[in-house]
């Protein structure tokens, strides 16, 4: 069985807990990093970070873009999102099929 993480600010991790994912708090771009290369290397599948501390280890995020595990997915801090991982879903989106099926304007 895969294990199931999430990476963050102590106030926004730790509600993950109860859900049964490990919770690695981290409060700087290296505590983040070395938590992201410790889950990936521990076989963890999912690693859910939160928006802020995945843009401040973009050369980690980077690392595991590529990689089919571990999933890296950027999540809302406790200040609210600031829309990168939208971003990045769409781009995963449009790569994968060739077309921004998700959010196209309508004509």
């Amino acid at each position: 069985m895969h294990k199931v993480a999430a990476v963050g600010s102590r106030d926004t991790v730790l509600a993950f807990r109860a859900l049964g994912l490990e919770v690695v708090p981290a409060e700087t771009a290296a505590e983040a990093s070395r938590a992201v290369f410790n889950l990936a290397q521990a076989g963890c599948a999912v690693i859910f970070i939160t928006e802020d501390m995945a843009a401040q280890i973009g050369e980690t995020m980077e690392r595991y873009r590529t990689a089919p595990l571990p999933a890296i997915i950027p999540i809302p801090g406790a200040t609210g999102s600031d829309g990168s991982g939208m971003k990045r879903v769409r781009a995963n989106v449009e790569k994968a099929i060739g077309a921004d099926i998700l959010f196209r304007e309508e004509g």
